[in-house]
């Protein structure tokens, strides 16, 4: 169980693309299942981008305030997802608000959503969660969701706007965790190599580890923001490729992390460590 907030800033946009390679790029053993919830105050855009308006609009997050208010928030919750699989049901999305203006319904929801997303491993162990903050949702009431997950990804680019326009969100991300979370040891980047500033480059003015680094691709890339047709060889795309590899790199950060806070070996029943067998 992981799980995962993605976010961006000013001058690197493709937090959403972002987030929905990594769904879609996620390794999935049999059982398993991954969910992307579009948390981004602002407002989603796998419906009309990735899937060009093919979902029916009577599914999403604007349902939760609601739910929340009537005290079902963790029933209609499953309610609300749509299947991106191949027919697997093990891909699934949680779409965001359509109108910035219905993220105000939210404001008290927030909370116990970040709390839902956490608690789901002590009934469905095997299911992981992207969060997708787009650039605004990581701070003010959205806030909990990147406070209490596992890792906290910042999308940004190779150029000197991007990377400035990161060394902001990382330092107000790192201290807002620190004060609010067991660390921010969970914190790194996705570099997207539009520019002259490599993973060794930006990880170093940043203050933290480059997790993942994707191609500068748009074709594919519009396959995910925009729904372009991909045809078979989308998958197999240098895009989708480096989105698998850093997957990989987030799950193994998550274990990291959890092992740092996993509670330390009780003693034995008399007071002193296990004793040795003979």
């Amino acid at each position: 169980m992981a799980v995962v907030t993605v976010s961006g800033c000013t001058g690197s946009p493709g937090a959403t693309t972002t987030a929905l390679a990594l769904l879609l790029s996620w390794p999935l053993e049999p059982g398993r299942r991954a969910i992307l919830a579009e948390c981004d105050p602002d407002g989603g855009s796998v419906v009309l981008g990735a899937l060009s308006g093919r979902t029916p609009g009577s599914y999403g997050l604007r349902n939760l305030a609601v739910a929340d208010r009537q005290g079902q928030l963790g029933e209609a919750f499953w309610r609300q997802l749509v299947d991106l699989s191949d027919g697997g049901m093990d891909r699934l999305l949680l779409p965001g608000i359509t109108d910035p203006a219905q993220a105000a319904g939210l404001a008290y929801t927030w909370e116990r959503l970040a709390d839902l997303f956490t608690s789901i491993e002590n009934v469905l162990p095997s299911h992981d969660v992207i969060v997708d903050l787009g650039r605004s949702g990581a701070f003010g009431l959205a806030s909990p969701l990147v406070r209490k997950a596992d890792v906290q990804l910042v999308v940004v680019r190779g150029t000197l706007r991007g990377v400035q326009s990161a060394q902001v969100r990382v330092r107000a991300l790192r201290e807002d965790l620190e004060a609010h979370s067991p660390g921010s040891d969970g914190l790194g980047a996705v570099l997207v190599e539009a520019g002259p500033y490599g993973a060794d480059e930006v990880s170093r003015e940043l203050g933290v580890p480059v997790v993942m680094t994707l191609p500068h691709s748009p074709k594919a890339a519009a396959v995910l923001s925009d729904g372009e047709e991909g045809g078979r060889g989308f998958k197999r795309s240098d895009l989708m490729r480096a989105a698998r590899t850093g997957a990989e790199r987030v799950r193994g950060l998550v274990a990291q992390r959890r092992a740092r806070l996993a509670p330390a070996p009780r003693p034995d029943a008399q007071g002193g460590q296990p004793n040795a067998q003979r």
